[in-house]
């Protein structure tokens, strides 16, 4: 490669970094805003995704509860939690909801919490998701055996096969999994691999992939 064309490519990398990983570019969700007029801020997670173009990177206010519930996701997208830990952004999903989250597309978390009253917190449809210094938790209730943080039904043909996409696949690392019968429920072609988990004083913390067995 020529040394001009080196630098065109250069600079176009460099310019699509700016786009991904400019915080002032990115769309935020902020509940405690009464008035929202600022482009590019939203009142809730599911406006935000909704609004949110392919590509997008989602960072969610901390402080407080945002709700989610079966909000579904068609498109790349990347979701941040505001806070230092994961524990101070919080998404609640509230008894009567499938998940959280339904995942459709290659998508990423990091940096949230994800709590479940009863069902999972996350469902994972099709594309790759990767979840990344999080905490999944599924509340202690006597129906808890029905509950999961993590399900996966990719390849079970729920869907049209025009909505699925070869490399269907969920990484975890560096995550808190608590509550439910386990931590990981596999409904289609993928299995779970390469599980690696590290007793904390009070927590375990898991890293694992689900992909074809």
């Amino acid at each position: 490669m020529r040394s001009g064309d080196r630098y065109n490519t250069a600079l176009v990398c460099h310019r699509w970094r700016f786009l991904a990983c400019h915080p002032r570019l990115w769309l935020r969700v902020d509940r405690s805003l009464k008035e929202i007029s600022e482009p590019g801020v939203f009142p809730s997670i599911e406006e935000a995704i909704s609004a949110a173009r392919p590509g997008d990177t989602i960072l969610i206010a901390a402080g407080g509860s945002h709700l989610a519930s079966n909000i579904q996701i068609r498109k790349p997208l990347c979701l941040i939690g505001g806070g230092e830990l994961p524990d101070e952004t919080t998404l609640f999903c509230l008894r009567g909801s499938d998940s959280a989250l339904e995942f459709l597309s290659t998508c990423k978390l990091m940096n949230l919490t994800v709590k479940a009253e009863l069902g999972c917190c996350l469902l994972h449809r099709s594309g790759r998701l990767i979840i990344d210094e999080c905490i999944l938790q599924c509340e202690t209730n006597p129906l808890d055996y029905l509950s999961c943080p993590i399900i996966s039904t990719a390849g079970s043909g729920v869907f049209p096969s025009k909505l699925k996409s070869h490399g269907d696949s969920v990484s975890v690392s560096h995550t808190r999994i608590e509550g439910g019968a386990k931590a990981v429920l596999t409904k289609g072609d993928l299995a779970l691999q390469r599980v690696r988990v590290i007793y904390a004083r009070t927590y375990l913390y898991f890293w694992f992939d689900v992909d074809c067995k």
